[in-house]
């Protein structure tokens, strides 16, 4: 990569971070380093992929060009005043959720440029998406990296800041959406006469290969629905209860309580 990253945090979307730029060999062990408080999971995580643990938060910003925050949102308001003074010149790259780029400017006023991003979980496994937005146009150099550090967890989208509320609800909180359908239609098949692990292994098989057909692209999931639908068949018989239901209704519902979460979440 040509830029040393400095990761302030070291839990999962950092942790995915470091060993997706080592795995894609976007970067060298010796271009990453991390810092925590504790030490404790900061060490861990140098101490399974080669990075270097800094000594110090001192430390960690004075040897990286891009900062990487990614500790808990709600220490932003405690973090240490020679954070802000360490980061002059430095490009920041913050995963921390409902914190604006305002908000963050005014933690880190000299950063050459500020990025706000929210990642998912899938991004865990590289299989992410993950939107972001930066306080100015991003220079060659640094859009590269941030190409580079996003990419590590799967795809990127950089959208207006205004969307990524909304960006939130649908992909930020999205997997839970999944999650909970997958463990309904394992219950439901439970229900029909399956047993649990039967039941789980079908659900799972199904969520993946409908998943992956849907990502073949050339088809909507309209047309991909109604080519498994035969007319008056079961699939039309499910399909006519979830209709009943407002299913689709009720995901928009879901997805703007999400979203509502989130905006009230940026203003605390």
């Amino acid at each position: 990569m040509g830029k040393s990253i400095g990761f302030l945090g070291a839990g999962n979307m950092a942790s995915a971070m470091v060993e997706g730029l080592l795995a894609k060999k976007a970067a060298e062990p010796a271009e990453l380093s991390c810092f925590t408080p504790s030490g404790r999971s900061a060490g861990t995580l140098a101490g399974r992929t080669g990075i270097r643990q800094a000594t110090s938060l001192a430390d960690l910003v004075a040897s990286a060009d891009i900062l990487v925050v990614a500790f808990k949102p709600q220490h932003l308001a405690g973090a240490a005043p020679e954070l802000a003074a360490g980061t002059v010149d430095k490009l920041v790259i913050s995963v921390l959720a409902g914190k604006t780029l305002a908000r963050l400017g005014q933690a880190f006023p000299g950063a050459r440029n500020l990025v706000r991003c929210m990642p998912n979980t899938p991004g865990r496994i590289g299989a992410g998406v993950t939107g972001w937005c930066s306080s100015r146009p991003l220079e060659k150099a640094d859009r590269a990296a941030v190409d580079a550090l996003l990419g590590a967890l799967g795809r990127s989208l950089e959208i207006p800041e205004s969307a990524m509320n909304a960006l939130t609800a649908v992909s930020g909180s999205g997997p839970a959406y999944v999650f909970e359908f997958a463990g309904a239609l394992r219950e439901a098949g439970i229900a029909a006469g399956l047993d649990s692990s039967t039941a789980s292994t079908l659900a799972l098989e199904t969520l993946l290969g409908a998943s992956r057909l849907l990502a073949q692209g050339g088809a909507s999931p309209e047309q991909l629905r109604d080519a498994v639908t035969s007319p008056n068949g079961a699939t039309f018989a499910g399909l006519q209860k979830l209709a009943a239901g407002n299913f689709r209704g009720l995901i928009k519902d879901t997805v703007l309580a999400a979203r509502a979460r989130a905006e009230e979440l940026a203003r605390d």
